[in-house]
């Protein structure tokens, strides 16, 4: 898909030298760095939504599952 953008000409440059350096598109760069932020983006949301849910849910372990736990790793060196 073709789109319009407009950039601040600093921008523009820096990315121009960035595409010639790497050996590609300008297409290629942004898509790559779009794709890099929406990923980055993405990490952000899902923490907000589990911070959302820890914040009101207990986040308390189970006594019989943290014994389990322990036991599982106590052979362990540390």
């Amino acid at each position: 898909m073709k789109v319009a953008i407009s950039l601040p000409d600093t921008v523009f440059n820096a990315a121009e030298q960035l595409a010639h350096q790497l050996k590609m598109s300008r297409s290629q760069l942004y898509a790559e760095a779009l794709s890099a932020y929406l990923g980055s983006r993405g990490a952000t949301a899902v923490t907000a939504k589990l911070n959302a849910v820890y914040g009101s849910e207990s986040s308390q372990v189970d006594s019989d599952l943290a014994q389990a736990q322990i036991q599982s790793i106590s052979h362990e060196a540390w």
